[in-house]
């Protein structure tokens, strides 16, 4: 679900924003060897979420926080995604310059995420500069705008950008998986954060961060959710935010997490608090922690792929902390087996858009799929199988025969 921000600080002037270009190591280096451009925020389009453009603008489209006795947010939020950016030449930093006007409650941050073999970053916030640990040669850039009570508003005019680089930084460890307490979403009819209709029997989860938020309909960032004793697993793909925190990317380490730093990583903080008493045993927002959930699975993963009864502990692996080629299920959710062919045991779903890891392949049953014909059968990161028939495309590297 998606849980309400934490709450601007505000005042009874309006400010205008100038977020200047990280200084260091040289701002003359980014000027004479990096590479510059402007988001076009007039291209408002079918992937972003909440938000207008005016003359004076990008603006929420509907500046209304969400009634106090919604469960899921209190705050009005939008999300601008702009196109991908192919750079001239690999980059290590992404620096943001911002030019905004905010009224009382409301801010604007501005985001990226780089392009690397293995997939996508996280996203990272732009403006003080994001250091990516290898080199990426596509860059993405949104712009998130929230309003936190009535008459908050947050008008972007202009977000340039500058691409260069730097020494790089450490990220997560490749193949971070974890341990975490699993609650149902619900709330068919509603809207995710990153703009999903939620419909009856989803597949998909939401994170307490959205470092790790995948656009609409991708499957940028999936993680793979299984059962404790791993007889059931779905790869879905992370579209909400939520439960409990919007700020905890808790499987990073604690030089990239972005709050509780002082927790274990994989921890929650929901978890933390619920268990120990952390914060005072309340969440970001002050309020007492009533589970220790840090995954929430939409109704199809919850009772079709894991099929689960009740809120559980799982473990769940972050896949774009990863390497190695990716295939994207184009048509799902998808029935993974133990061997290459129909008559195999199920052992769990991979949703319409996952990303997933493949081993290698090996021939078996022919199967007639929607993007291929073919006996090619993956062998997923888990052991299990999905026929080539239903995967659209493969990524980060040549699939070998197992």
């Amino acid at each position: 679900m998606i849980l309400p921000q934490r709450r601007a600080r505000t005042t009874a002037l309006t400010v205008i924003l100038a977020l200047a270009l990280l200084p260091s190591p040289s701002p003359a280096l980014a000027a004479a060897d990096g590479e510059r451009w402007s988001a076009d925020l007039s291209r408002v389009d079918g992937d972003d979420v909440n938000v207008r453009h005016t003359r004076a603008g990008l603006r929420l489209a509907d500046s209304r926080p969400a009634p106090a006795r919604s469960p899921r947010s209190a705050v009005a939020e939008g999300i601008f995604l702009a196109p991908p950016r192919i750079l001239t030449r690999p980059a290590t930093r992404v620096s943001a310059t911002v030019v905004a006007r905010t009224v009382a409650g409301g801010t604007a941050e501005v985001q990226v995420r780089g392009w690397r073999a293995a997939g996508w970053t996280e996203w990272r916030d732009a403006t003080g500069g994001a250091v990516f640990d290898r080199p990426v040669t596509r860059v993405q850039t949104r712009v998130v705008l929230t309003a936190s009570r009535p008459g908050a508003s947050a008008e972007v005019r202009a977000v340039r950008l500058a691409a260069d680089t730097v020494a790089a930084v450490s990220a997560a460890t490749p193949g971070l998986t974890y341990r975490v307490y699993a609650t149902r979403i619900g709330l068919v009819g509603e809207v995710t954060a990153n703009g999903h209709t939620i419909v009856a029997r989803d597949h998909f989860v939401a994170l307490p961060s959205r470092r790790g938020l995948s656009p609409a309909n991708t499957g940028d960032y999936t993680v793979r959710v299984c059962t404790t004793t791993g007889s059931r697993c779905e790869y879905a793909p992370v579209w909400d935010v939520g439960p409990w925190n919007t700020r905890d990317d808790h499987w990073n380490l604690s030089a990239v997490r972005e709050n509780w730093k002082d927790l274990p990583q994989g921890r929650p903080q929901a978890q933390a608090a619920y268990q120990s008493g952390y914060n005072g045993g309340r969440d970001q927002f002050g309020r007492v922690v009533l589970n220790p959930a840090g995954v929430d699975l939409a109704d199809g993963t919850f009772w079709d792929g894991l099929q689960l009864t009740t809120n559980a502990w799982v473990d769940v692996a972050y896949l774009w902390t990863g390497s190695g080629p990716r295939g994207v299920v184009g048509d799902g959710p998808l029935n993974i087996r133990t061997g290459a062919g129909t008559g195999y045991a199920v052992r769990g779903l991979a949703a319409r858009y996952a990303n997933v890891p493949i081993q290698c392949y090996v021939t078996g049953q022919t199967v007639a799929g929607p993007y291929r014909t073919t006996n090619r059968w993956n062998r997923l990161a888990s052991g299990q199988y999905v026929s080539h028939a239903y995967v659209s495309a493969v990524y980060g590297g040549t699939v070998p025969l197992c």
